[in-house]
């Protein structure tokens, strides 16, 4: 064990410290030893020396090699002198920015005869004057000895929150109670940038700061019900992950209302399948209607009343409450939308953000030739990629309709009776399997394009692959839902003339009830597939996996493995863990599920029920993830979501056009009002499935298309009946389009512009009424500008009459505010390097 930096009393040791038992690590970087003796002699020799025999050592390495034996294999000899190469040039780079770490300040401590074979482990400490300068390059806001009262405000939105904060005070966690929340410290900026550490490739295997104890309120199960500690969150993984979780958690808690009107809408539908008179009509028996085939040949002729359980099935999704729901989700996204923006806002002034401003690096401009091959390759591969989801799409239709066709064949009576629940589900679930691993395969293409454009930035870089990502994902996850809303069932044509694809592929028609039953199974099982299977079994099941095969290769059982993590220190422990690949994952997981939430929440009111208690189950498990099972991330300052918000905000607005058609289109709710209203002759729903059904002629099949057992309902069929809008066999237009088509299609159409206008005009004035940033944070951060130009005054003047110092502005003191608080340590104190374990 080498201590490379200013020595430091001896103590007892611990895990999270230096040798001396009283510096704590900060931050740590691993890389391979070579466990040999010669190895072993030359580290003990380099702990009595300094840097600069290290460094001289190194570079005679790197001009001494052994000759080689005269017996030697020259294949393998080479390989081993090209070996030796390579690890005395890691030596060497691995010294020269030791000697850089030392020269800013640093302290650094070696550990290369670690509990882990072959790792060795830098260990890096920040002294406290270290602390103080890079806060003003991060122009970190610091408690002043000023303190002001914060006023809570007197509006009814601010006396009902606090309303709700006392209600739900046993739902808070037990933390963050060390100052009334009352009372703030007046905060004074820095003032530059913070500069990373660069590590060259392969000389450093991992760099990752050392996990502390965090609060069990948090990350354990049983604490589901509670509020998440943010404070302790942000000063633990830093604003960026802390705004995640803030938002993850009001997404969640705005889950509620919206899930509880769903569930009611869903209860109204069962309460009134009895009432519906539709319903009532297909089911009865006595009406005798019999139905067209659904399939060349091997589908026959078939009594409507046979769908009875489809269309009792489908009342409850497709009823009067579903407009009023779609309504509600639109206005719902708008109220989370703002929630968000003033939480965000509360937590900026809260945590001294409202003066930080993010910076990127210099860009270097790029002239239209040197990225338009870049791009013209992204754009030609997301192409590509969506054509392959088109296909795929297009293959499970393909399988529907060969799947059809053979169950109808089947010689097994159950077989037979269970056609349509059989094609159904299984289409859904080949569709889910289908989604969840081409979005593994995009998420790579998108990471392999966005760095073939060479982004001069990490945010820039962030956001082009986010917005790849998104766009392939979004398409991959709701292609088969778009197609059963808006083209299955449209583009069929009629008996006698269907319309045909890869030859003799008869396309699908949409069972009497409509295509909202299929699209719900569809959005049913992609939804709760991904969230069991894609998101929580795979960040459960990974890691446990990847720790089977790890004991596998160390021959270990469970008992030595435990032995061995008893041993472990606290920068080993972390090293085991994976390393932390960023907050995109967890994003894009959430922005999709916003999607299935609000897109075709028409056709699924139960999507927002299914999120929350996901949610409930995800915010734990990312808890979990984040403290037991992810090195700890570098803190990364942020005062937004970032592009991940623009992504929420043009999803609200989509959503409340694609529910405007589904509800025109898919459902049955615009044909039902025109009847009503148009052509019922008492203003009920009695005979409206008569009405939608048109009649065909049996004689007027295409050669080779009729059923091959015509008689199978025991008589003769001279006439069919099919679902759409077209005159009957014999008349002057025969199989065309009736007035009663075009007056629902115009109906219909109208629909979608006034639900679009209306629910965008709600939206717009619910947008004005709210404003961006409470009334009670605006007035605060006012009166802290004003406390703090008057505590500069005072500080000027009080210099200039003490007359110890120039009053000029351009040679006073940079920071002058910044006096020792009672949050501050004493001058000549590193209270850094003391902690509980130290």
């Amino acid at each position: 064990m080498q201590d490379l930096g200013p020595g430091a009393p001896a103590g007892g040791r611990s895990e999270a410290c230096f040798e001396d038992g009283v510096r704590r690590v900060d931050y740590v970087l691993a890389y391979h030893v070579k466990k040999t003796g010669a190895a072993h002699r030359r580290a003990a020799r380099g702990a009595d020396g300094g840097l600069l025999r290290r460094l001289r050592r190194s570079m005679s390495l790197r001009g001494s090699r052994a000759a080689l034996q005269p017996r030697d294999d020259p294949e393998v000899a080479a390989q081993q002198q090209q070996a030796s190469y390579h690890d005395d040039d890691k030596r060497f780079s691995r010294t020269q920015f030791e000697e850089k770490l030392l020269e800013m300040g640093l302290q650094l401590e070696r550990d290369e005869e670690s509990n882990i074979p072959g790792i060795g482990f830098l260990k890096i400490h920040a002294p406290w004057n270290i602390l103080c300068r890079e806060a003003e390059f991060l122009k970190l806001k610091m408690p002043t000895k000023k303190v002001y009262e914060v006023n809570q405000g007197n509006n009814i939105v601010e006396n009902i929150r606090l309303f709700i904060h006392k209600v739900t005070a046993p739902l808070h966690p037990k933390v963050d109670c060390s100052r009334p929340q009352s009372v703030k410290p007046l905060s004074h900026p820095f003032s530059r940038e913070k500069q990373h550490l660069l590590l060259g490739s392969g000389v450093y295997t991992a760099a990752y700061p050392v996990h502390d104890l965090l609060y069990e309120e948090w990350a354990s199960y049983s604490v589901f019900y509670k509020y998440q500690p943010i404070s302790l969150i942000r000063k633990y993984f830093g604003e960026k992950v802390g705004l995640y979780f803030a938002w993850l958690g009001v997404y969640t808690q705005m889950l509620i209302p919206a899930a509880i009107v769903g569930v009611i809408v869903f209860l109204y539908g069962c309460a009134t399948v009895d009432d519906d008179i539709p319903s009532m009509e297909i089911c009865d028996p006595r009406n005798n209607i019999t139905m067209c085939p659904m399939c060349d040949s091997a589908c026959s002729y078939w009594r409507l009343s046979s769908a009875c359980g489809t269309a009792r099935a489908s009342h409850l999704f497709d009823n009067p409450a579903t407009v009023f729901f779609s309504i509600f989700m639109a206005l719902w996204a708008v109220l989370f939308m703002e929630h968000w923006k003033r939480r965000q806002m509360r937590l900026n002034y809260i945590w001294d953000l409202t003066g930080y401003e993010e910076e990127e690096n210099e860009k270097v401009k790029l002239t239209c030739t040197d990225r338009m091959p870049a791009y013209l390759t992204t754009l030609v591969m997301m192409a590509f990629m969506i054509t392959v989801t088109f296909a795929i799409v297009f293959g499970v239709i393909l399988y529907r309709i060969t799947i059809k066709s053979l169950l109808h064949f089947s010689s097994y009576p159950a077989a037979r009776s269970n056609i349509r629940a059989t094609v159904k589900t299984t289409a859904a679930i080949i569709n889910l399997i289908a989604i969840i691993i081409m979005d593994e395969i995009y998420a790579a293409i998108a990471r392999w394009l966005t760095r073939l454009e060479v982004p001069k930035t990490d945010k820039s870089f962030e956001d082009r692959l986010i917005f790849k990502t998104f766009i392939l994902k979004f398409v991959n996850a709701f292609t088969p839902i778009v197609y059963l809303a808006f083209f299955r069932g449209r583009l069929v044509g009629r008996p006698g003339s269907y319309l045909y694809v890869v030859g003799s592929y008869r396309m699908e028609e949409c069972a009497h009830a409509g295509c909202l039953m299929e699209l719900c199974i569809q959005l049913c099982i992609t939804m709760l597939g991904k969230q069991l299977i894609q998101n929580n079994l795979f960040e459960i099941g990974i890691p446990k996996l990847k720790k089977l095969l790890r004991r596998r290769k160390t021959d270990m059982d469970a008992e030595q493995e435990a032995e061995l993590n008893k041993r472990l220190l606290r920068h080993e422990k972390d090293h085991q863990l994976g390393p932390f690949g960023g907050l995109a994952p967890e994003y894009m997981e959430m922005i999709i599920q916003f999607g299935m939430v609000t897109l075709f929440v028409a056709s699924f009111p139960l999507a927002p029920l299914f999120a929350l208690l996901n949610n409930i189950i995800e915010i734990r498990l990312d808890a979990k993830k984040f403290v037991m099972g992810l090195r700890r991330p570098i803190a990364v300052r942020a005062k937004d979501i970032g592009i991940w918000y623009n992504l929420l905000r043009g999803l609200s607005k989509v959503a409340v056009i694609v529910n405007a058609f589904v509800i025109s289109f898919t459902s049955d709710f615009i044909p039902r009002l025109v009847y009503q209203y148009m052509y019922s002759p008492d203003g009920s729903m009695h005979g409206f499935v008569n009405h939608t059904l048109s009649v065909f002629n049996t004689s007027d099949f295409q050669t080779g298309t009729a059923p091959l057992d015509p008689e199978i309902l025991g008589y003769k069929v001279p006439l069919c009946r099919y679902k759409d809008y077209r005159e009957p066999p014999g008349s002057s237009s025969s199989y065309e389009f009736t007035k009663e088509f075009w007056a629902i299609l115009a109906a219909r159409l109208a629909f979608v512009i006034l639900f679009q206008n209306v629910v965008m005009l709600m939206s717009d004035f619910i947008d004005w009424l709210i404003p961006d940033i409470p009334k009670d944070i605006s007035l605060q951060i006012h009166k802290e500008k004003i406390l703090m130009v008057e505590l500069f005054m005072k500080e000027e003047q009080s210099r200039w009459y003490s007359g110890g110092r120039d009053p000029r502005p351009e040679k006073a003191d940079p920071s002058p505010l910044l006096k020792r608080s009672p949050l501050m340590p004493p001058p000549g104190r590193d209270p850094y390097a003391h902690t509980a374990n130290c």
